[in-house]
């Protein structure tokens, strides 16, 4: 049975968050840690969330880490014993406070899926860490926040239908791994080629673009072939990794999309699932812009859409 939609009811959009996501990294590091706390803070101060709307969150209890991750990997992670190769693949040095902050996002996105049954949607104010496995991490993904959330949901739901919707430049081939051969996990992604060296994994659906693919080709792609997995799999929650890495002045995302072709990405995504009441958790996923405020302030417009829409519907 499809969860019952709330969203009519509900007077806020419960957006999950902790000050313990940042991470202090070496200068010139290319993740833009900081994302987290501008991107929050334009929300709020854009009068696009309310404060009360931001719930802040502890790391996710370490029995949900274990359906999904080695408890030898969460070991080294929590006590900081990642070797020199093991940090160069993950993209991340090894540090007192990495286990904390990524549980912790781990739990914002386990919480963002809870609400988005409850509620209709539900934010992350991070999440999307696509690319970690079983037992490493890879390209700043040090737990499967996706894979981690589905198992929890499944344990409480064992028949509930799960797509996830991963509009990032890469494709999430630690997800695609982690959920492989799960009839109740439709795993949907459009991204760009993988180098030469990258493994050959395969999700539900991936959609291959052309790499620096421009705006238009990219919506077109994504409608024609999104819309047609949903009608087919007809989930009972979407979990959405939206992604500001596909803008034009990323660092790596090797696409060429404009802001207004990402706005009406999130116009139209959200807009079809919000009207066809399938619950959604949206979550940021990758953003590495040359101009490190703009990978905020794309985050920032994907939740202002996703709150806008919401509201629209509440209305009618």
């Amino acid at each position: 049975m499809r969860p019952v939609w709330l969203l009519s009811g509900a007077a806020s959009m419960r957006c999950f968050y902790s000050q313990d996501l940042e991470l202090e990294l070496p200068v010139g590091h290319p993740f833009p840690m900081d994302k987290f706390r501008v991107s929050k803070d334009m929300l709020v101060e854009g009068g696009i969330l309310k404060p009360d709307e931001i719930i802040e969150v502890r790391p996710v209890a370490m029995h949900h880490l274990c359906r999904v991750h080695a408890a030898s990997y969460i070991a080294k992670i929590e006590s900081g014993a990642l070797d020199r190769k093991e940090q160069i693949v993950l993209g991340l040095p090894a540090s007192p406070h990495l286990f904390k902050r990524s549980a912790t996002e781990v739990e914002a996105t386990r919480l963002a899926c809870h609400a988005a049954l409850a509620e209709g949607v539900g934010v992350c104010l991070a999440g999307g860490t696509h690319r970690a496995f079983h037992g490493h991490g890879e390209s700043f993904s040090v737990f499967n926040d996706v894979a981690v959330a589905i198992r929890d949901l499944q344990d409480q739901q064992p028949n509930i239908k799960i797509m996830v919707v991963d509009t990032a430049a890469h494709q999430g081939d630690g997800t695609n791994v982690l959920l492989a051969g799960d009839p109740r996990v439709f795993t949907y992604s459009i991204h760009v080629p993988a180098s030469l060296l990258a493994r050959d994994t395969h999700g539900s659906l991936d959609v291959e673009t052309i790499r620096y693919v421009e705006g238009e080709m990219y919506l077109k792609q994504l409608f024609a072939t999104l819309a047609g997995a949903l009608d087919a799999f007809a989930p009972d929650l979407v979990i959405w990794i939206s992604g500001a890495d596909t803008h034009r002045n990323d660092r790596v995302g090797h696409m060429h999309l404009a802001l207004k072709d990402i706005q009406r990405r999130d116009e139209v995504l959200l807009g079809a699932l919000i009207r066809n009441r399938i619950p959604v958790a949206v979550l940021y996923g990758g953003g590495y812009n040359r101009q490190p405020e703009l990978t905020a302030k794309l985050h920032r417009n994907t939740i202002a859409t996703a709150k806008k829409l919401a509201a629209a519907h509440r209305g009618l």
